[in-house]
């Protein structure tokens, strides 16, 4: 690619991202996107399909980081499981540290997905994450449960309650814009809070 397209493409780019953060996905225009880059909307047109393709560019690639990290820590419990690890070595990593790796690097990107993306495919990302989250934690239980593990009993309506509160209190810190220093003192805290539950519920000691 051309050195001057390059450079072309990172400044769109830079004032898709300003334009959505500002004014959300409903409330963006091709027009405001064009005068933060000081390009028409025909030379918008000739880097993104529309308005939908700009947002999914900024979006898509923590989404699908977010998937894998999910599929990763999934493996790697079950592994932990069959291995016959007990007790508190089967939490090595958590929810706080998806948060960490991932989305805390691409705060701005998380910042589009959570407040930003009404009107777009992931508006319900949150709802949708959770339950998924639901399931998996569910069958990691009953998988606990014939391993020998004193799991709590805990229907889908309370596991739900649980994970929404604990995802959300992970959000709070990135969705208002706090800095690096005060997001990882939060985060302790949250994981200081939430880990005593979630050791009770799974018969962990």
């Amino acid at each position: 690619m051309p050195r001057d397209k390059t450079q072309s493409h990172a400044r769109v780019r830079k004032a898709i991202k300003e334009e959505f953060l500002e004014k959300g996905y409903e409330g963006a225009s091709i027009r405001g996107i064009g005068a933060k880059a000081g390009m028409t909307s025909a030379g918008l047109y000739r880097h993104y399909a529309d308005k939908a393709d700009m947002f999914s560019a900024l979006v898509d690639p923590l989404v699908e980081s977010i998937e894998n990290w999910v599929e990763r820590h999934k493996s790697r419990k079950y592994g932990l499981m069959e291995d016959g690890t007990k007790g508190k070595d089967l939490f090595g990593e958590t929810v706080v540290d998806l948060f960490k790796d991932v989305i805390i690097p691409q705060k701005e990107e998380f910042r589009l997905l959570i407040n930003c993306s009404a009107g777009t495919k992931y508006e319900n990302f949150i709802h949708d994450f959770v339950e998924k989250n639901q399931i998996d934690f569910m069958n990691a239980l009953v998988y606990l449960r014939e391993c020998g593990y004193k799991v709590k009993d805990i229907d889908e309506e309370e596991m739900h309650m649980l994970l929404s509160a604990y995802i959300t209190a992970c959000i709070e810190p990135i969705v208002h814009g706090y800095d690096d220093k005060k997001i990882d003192s939060y985060m302790q805290t949250i994981q200081e809070f939430f880990m005593p539950g979630w050791y009770k519920l799974m018969g962990i000691k």
